[in-house]
């Protein structure tokens, strides 16, 4: 063996071996905001969710441990977010509010803040997003699930 395929053998066993580090990810079963099973279907067509008619609107439900907000991402895709904070989840007090820049959640009692379009945090004391539900459009019906 000459000496350029030594290097390259080694070259590639560590680009293996430092390619398959475990990733420091936080796991969904390690969220703070307890899982509650979710199954809801609302029509965002329907005039009662007019202001998820538009891309960029948002509207409170009822589900979930102390309600949800839906955000229409774009003419297909929508967000649905626990609205428990992720810092006092054990405060019911504690819920995200969307503030009037139409792109922040707010918890008022930490002061913790997040996006409405991902559920990541951007201020405050909280270190989790907020918890985020799966949503599937067909363009009639939106299915919120987890």
């Amino acid at each position: 063996m000459d000496f350029k395929n030594i290097i390259l053998i080694t070259v590639i066993f560590l680009m293996f071996f430092f390619g398959c580090k475990k990733k420091n990810t936080k796991s969904n079963a390690e969220h703070p905001v307890p899982y509650v099973p979710v199954n809801i279907t609302i029509y965002p067509n329907d005039p009662l969710n007019f202001k998820i008619q538009a891309i960029g609107g948002w509207i409170y439900i009822n589900g979930g441990i102390n309600g949800i907000i839906i955000y229409r991402k774009s003419q297909q895709e929508f967000v649905a977010l626990e609205r428990t904070s992720s810092y006092l989840p054990d405060n019911a007090n504690a819920k995200a509010k969307v503030m009037s820049d139409n792109f922040t959640c707010r918890d008022s009692i930490s002061d913790s803040r997040w996006q409405i379009f991902d559920g990541g945090v951007t201020q405050g004391p909280a270190q989790w997003g907020l918890r985020v539900y799966g949503t599937s459009y067909d363009g009639n019906a939106l299915k919120i699930k987890n």
